[in-house]
Parts: structure tokens; C-alpha cells; sequence
């Protein structure tokens, strides 16, 4: 049996390296580096064609079957990458949630300018957050905009890095399988302006139910932050605000959940039409 290179100490300088990029965003910009931690987040990233630049393992936790899986993966997908071993100690340094699956590699992130958005559907389905700062309110709009099959999501001003641990964990690599494209709002007003999308912006003023418009052409769902909802260039240039009609005592929810329930009416339209 093949035998891999160790990392005994928890002080290495490689897993030190790895701890920077794991914990501060901007060793991740300067590097165009980030950590993938767990079994099938790795497998999402290896699919869609992320370069996988370093690859650890933890033996006493990892399934060995497990790791033959990835490696043919790895090879099929890319040049062959040599696996290194991380002791207990080294990979309790680095990971990141308790329940983990001794995995943890280092990928090459992407460009995720508007440009860069291939779009091939006929009426493409937008989901657009503006200026999310909460990583796990990220990673539950990526779940969401998954389960939908949404064609991009769109992260207007953004306010908080991509690849933050948090945001790979919290959508269980949902941030792999969606096209994702970031700019500033009037950029992203003046892409969906070109795509000739309906824009409907999720907010109280001058507001329709979001049953009694349809999404059935190219169109792009907006939905703000919890604390502030959207910039005013939003409600000025969408073409419909939109809400949910809500029916207790609190006039707000998060902004996953009314992502969800937005886009799974787009869907619902889209199907019966």
C-alpha cells in the first residue's frame, strides 16, 4: 500500500499557512487561495472543475474506501495531486466543525465578476442579495438558490469574502454548485438591464403580494439585508416590489427563508406555464 508524507506538529509551517487562510480573508484574496474541509464539500469543488492545489487527510478518521474515491476523482478531473498526512493533532488545528470527515484541502479560488456568468438558459432565474454580511445567511441563500436550480446568484456590494469557511460550510458546498457572480448594485442593475430581466425587488414600498406578479420571463428576485432591506437605487429601477403577505405580529423574516419562498414561487409559476 502507498504510503504518503506526515505532518506530525501542529506548529508546520504548512499548517500554520493553511490556519491563515482558513481565518483571515485577506491571506484568501492575496493568495487566491481557500480551505475545503469535508467529504462531499471537496467532491462539489472537484466537479465543477476547482483546482485542487493541496490535499490532507487524517487517517484515523477517514474511510479509507473514502479516500480511494476522491483520489480517482482528483485524477480524472486534473494532474495527479500526492495526499499528505495530518496527524490528530495537526488536523484538530484545522478543522473546522466537530463532526468532521479528516479531509481538508487547499483549492485556487475563481473569478466571480459579472462577466464571467455563462448563462445558456432561455429565461434565466436571477437571485440577487444585496450586501449580505452574515456567512450562514449566505450559505442558506446558496442551499436555497441550489434546491431551486436558479440559474446565478448575484451578490450585490458585497460585504462578506465567498470563500469563508463559514459560508463553504453553511452551504454544505452549495458554493460550488451555483454560478455566482458579485458586483456593485449599479453594476448589477445594468447586467440585468442587458439581460433584459424583470426585476423584482422584495420590499414593503409600492408593493405587490408576490403571488399577483409573474416570473415566468427573465427575471431576477432582489432581497436585502434583515437590518436596512435594499439601497434606494434598488426600489427605483425594479420593476415591481414585492412582498410576502405576513400574517403575525413581526413584520420581518430571514432573509433565506423569504429568498425561499420567492423563488420557489418563480418555480411554481415556471412549471404550470
Amino acid at each position: 500500500m502507498e504510503t504518503h508524507p506526515v505532518i506530525q506538529s501542529a506548529q508546520n509551517p504548512r499548517v500554520k499557512e493553511m490556519l491563515r487562510l482558513k481565518e483571515k480573508s485577506r491571506a484568501r484574496m492575496q493568495a487566491q487561495k481557500f480551505i475545503i474541509e469535508g467529504v462531499r464539500e471537496l467532491e462539489l469543488a472537484i466537479e465543477r472543475q476547482y483546482n485542487i492545489l493541496e490535499f490532507y487527510y487524517e487517517p484515523a478518521i477517514l474511510n479509507p474506501a473514502t479516500l480511494s474515491g476522491i483520489l480517482k476523482k482528483l485524477q480524472v478531473r486534473q494532474t495527479e495531486i500526492s495526499p499528505i498526512v495530518l496527524s490528530g493533532a495537526a488536523f484538530e488545528k484545522l478543522a473546522q466543525r466537530s463532526s468532521t470527515e479528516g479531509i481538508i484541502a487547499v483549492a485556487a479560488t475563481k473569478s466571480h465578476e459579472l462577466s464571467d456568468l455563462k448563462i445558456t438558459a432561455i429565461n434565466p432565474l436571477y437571485l440577487v442579495a444585496e450586501a449580505p454580511e452574515k456567512p450562514g445567511n449566505i450559505g442558506a441563500l446558496l442551499r436555497t438558490a441550489d434546491a431551486a436550480g436558479v440559474d446565478a446568484v448575484i451578490i450585490a456590494n458585497p460585504k462578506t469574502d465567498l470563500y469563508n469557511p463559514n459560508v463553504i460550510r453553511s452551504s454544505v458546498g452549495g458554493v460550488f454548485t451555483v454560478p455566482v457572480a458579485m458586483g456593485t448594485s449599479e453594476e448589477v442593475l445594468d447586467f440585468l438591464q442587458v439581460a433584459k430581466a424583470n426585476v423584482f425587488a422584495a420590499a414593503l414600498q409600492a408593493s405587490k403580494p408576490h403571488t399577483e406578479v409573474s416570473y415566468t420571463d427573465t427575471t431576477a428576485i432582489v432581497v436585502g439585508t434583515e437590518a436596512t432591506g435594499l439601497e434606494a437605487i434598488w426600489l427605483e429601477r425594479a420593476n415591481q416590489n414585492i412582498r410576502i403577505p405576513m400574517r403575525g405580529k413581526i413584520d420581518s423574516m430571514n432573509v433565506s427563508v423569504a429568498a425561499g419562498i420567492l423563488i420557489f414561487e418563480a418555480i411554481r409559476q415556471r412549471d404550470i406555464s
